[in-house]
């Protein structure tokens, strides 16, 4: 027992534990990935539930139909006569319309400007004082004059205006009910809601000149189609990964699917076996939204203020008519007409995998813990091994020969004793100087893509991100001739930069991974390879190991770093995904400029930088 007590405490010092931060930190990222692909499985996640008793979805009888199938042709006709027309002329006709059914109507102007684009039109809504309410609470119905693809909301908007006709005959609302029709999907719902809350900028925002109370939910209402449709397609995604309370979209599908027996499918994944490989790919697209972070229809834009909104829209080919989706949108509106406080017991944070199951943050959010922690563990090797002493042959003593006494040293500690080479208990100073400024230097240099990509007009990003991409590729190499010719870097250092450069991306993934879990993990796995590549080797190996396969390998490793630039992973997925990236780098610049989106920020002044430090480590110039 002595002599393993021994080994142990000579062991703490030993270098060769420095070998093991490397294996470790790739079995974490190993270990997060095969815990994101298991959450699938029925062991793994749960069958969804309502978790507000007052809810009650589909425990009323909903009447709407019958003679309001007529009224809605009627205004459906209406809609058809628009198209084309003016922005004044609409809304005055809509402002007749909702006059016409006894309410309120105001208009809103609004002007945003972002990538050379300009998005103005002017909102028009109506607002149904609850008889037994004393408008301190109100609901939202939405529906967009254009949806998301820039098609005519015909149906959408004329179920719109025969629900207001329709709600204002009954006496049973508690809440205030406000109808709101804009003229976009995307700039239309933020200027109006951004104006409701007073966090306008006028003059190119116009202030609302009627208003009711807190909002407590919305709902918006997309049906493009001429015909009958199959079932409800419910977006949920919100600005910067949020989501809505999973109460709302329970109470949806409860409704659709259990009382009007309409099917429901998310994230366009419009036939759902329920097999594993399914329930796989709709997470997996779910993930991808929420790391984008962009607006994905109207309802995005109410949940940065705490709103539970969801969309609804009519897809396919069936036998459900408009009279269907308006009795589910009645029969939503009275469950959430009989909440006493805001949604707030069910999940905000959660995986949906299926219309009937989800995963929690509890269940999910190790697998990007896992992928960041494996950042921090190289940092900390990289930190211990700064402070040891440069490697140096020891000469072995002759057989025989007995080591010199002043070469080792006697430690006792808790009643153990062992023999160690003095060189093995010295440590360094360690100069952070040089290695904090290089870093912080590389992270503020992330704001000139950022503006660059903010600003620039859409007709020049697909060049823009050209060159800035032969830039990027160059930067590296320059940044390491310029720093070995003028400030060079000691191994120490050199250690140490990568050290602040990896911690800093750990913490900074550790802490987003709890706000927007699917963009953390997304990039954590996309950077992984920053761990194992661009890692100073020690100065003994540096001098003997100056041979061409050193410069070959410096070579593969830059290569492979340069595959992985944040800019060629961008180009990579928009031509996987048959998307452009003027369209990509658009919505980007819609997203900073009108919604607030941070996503840009994430990738050039978090992930850019570290990817930066790398590529300056691998570099075949670096002396």
């Amino acid at each position: 027992m002595a002599a393993i007590s021994r080994t142990i405490l000579a062991l703490r010092k030993d270098p060769r534990l420095l070998r093991i931060p490397p294996y470790l930190s790739a079995l974490c990222i190993i270990v997060g990935l095969v815990w994101l692909l298991l959450l699938p499985l029925n062991e793994y996640s749960r069958q969804t539930y309502i978790s507000e008793n007052a809810l009650l979805p589909g425990q009323v009888h909903t009447y709407f139909g019958g003679s309001e199938q007529n009224i809605f042709n009627a205004y459906k006709h209406e809609v058809r006569a628009l198209a084309g027309k003016s922005q004044d002329d609409i809304s005055r006709k809509l402002s007749e319309i909702l006059k016409s059914s006894g309410l309120k109507v105001a208009r809103q102007r609004y002007e945003y400007q972002a990538a050379g684009n300009i998005y103005g039109g002017e909102n028009v809504y109506a607002i149904l004082h609850a008889p037994r309410g004393d408008a301190t609470e109100a609901i939202v119905l939405v529906a967009a004059w254009r949806d998301m693809d820039e098609e005519l909301n015909q149906s959408g908007v004329a179920l719109v205006l025969t629900l207001a006709r329709y709600f204002k005959r009954w006496s049973l609302w508690s809440k205030d009910i406000i109808f709101l029709i804009t003229p976009d999907s995307k700039a239309g719902p933020q200027a109006w809601v951004d104006a409701y809350h007073d966090a306008h900028s006028p003059p190119s925002v116009a202030s609302l000149p009627m208003k009711s109370g807190a909002l407590q939910g919305a709902i918006v209402v997309d049906n493009v189609l001429d015909h009958r449709f199959e079932s409800l397609h419910i977006t949920y995604d919100g600005i910067n990964g949020q989501l809505p309370n999973l109460d709302l979209f329970n109470t949806a599908v409860s409704i659709a699917s259990g009382q009007m027996g309409i099917g429901v499918s998310l994230q366009r994944m419009w036939k759902h076996g329920d097999t594993y490989r399914e329930r796989l790919q709709t997470m997996l697209r779910g993930m991808v939204s929420q790391g984008l972070g962009h607006t994905s229809g109207p309802h995005s834009s109410f949940i940065p203020y705490h709103i539970d909104a969801i969309t609804l829209q009519a897809v396919g080919d069936g036998w459900q008519d408009e009279m269907a989706m308006g009795r589910c949108v009645e029969s939503l509106f009275r469950s959430l007409n009989n909440l006493l406080e805001h949604l707030h017991q069910s999940f905000f944070f959660y995986l949906l995998m299926q219309a009937n199951r989800f995963v929690s943050i509890g269940t999910y959010l190790p697998s990007a813990m896992l992928v960041a922690v494996n950042f921090t563990i190289m940092a900390i090797a990289l930190w211990l091994q700064s402070g040891r002493p440069p490697e140096t042959r020891i000469a072995l003593p002759k057989k025989g020969e007995k080591r010199s006494e002043s070469e080792m040293v006697l430690i006792k500690e808790d009643g153990m004793t062992a023999v160690i080479p003095k060189q093995e208990l010295a440590t360094l100073e360690r100069h952070l100087f040089l290695p904090v400024l290089v870093v912080l230097g590389l992270h503020f240099l992330g704001v000139i893509p950022l503006s660059i990509f903010n600003n620039t007009n859409h007709s020049n990003f697909s060049r823009a991100l050209l060159v800035f991409n032969l830039f990027s590729f160059a930067l590296p190499d320059l940044l390491a001739v310029l720093i070995s010719s003028y400030a060079p870097l000691t191994h120490q250092q050199r250690l140490l930069t990568k050290c602040f450069s990896l911690v800093f991306l750990g913490m900074f993934l550790a802490t987003l991974a709890t706000l927007n879990f699917s963009l953390a993990f997304l990039i954590g796995l996309v950077a992984s390879p920053l761990s194992f590549l661009g890692v100073p080797p020690s100065e003994l190996r540096q001098a003997e190991a100056r041979s061409s396969w050193t410069i070959v390998t410096r070579i593969l490793s830059s290569i492979t770093l340069h595959a992985l630039a944040p800019g060629v992973v961008l180009f990579a997925v928009c031509t996987y995904s048959g998307v452009s990236v003027e369209e990509v780098l658009t919505q980007a610049a819609f997203g900073w400029n009108v919604s607030g989106l941070w996503t840009q920020v994430i990738v050039w002044c978090v992930w850019w930088p570290a990817w930066l430090v790398g590529g300056m480590f691998v570099s075949p110039l670096r002396s």
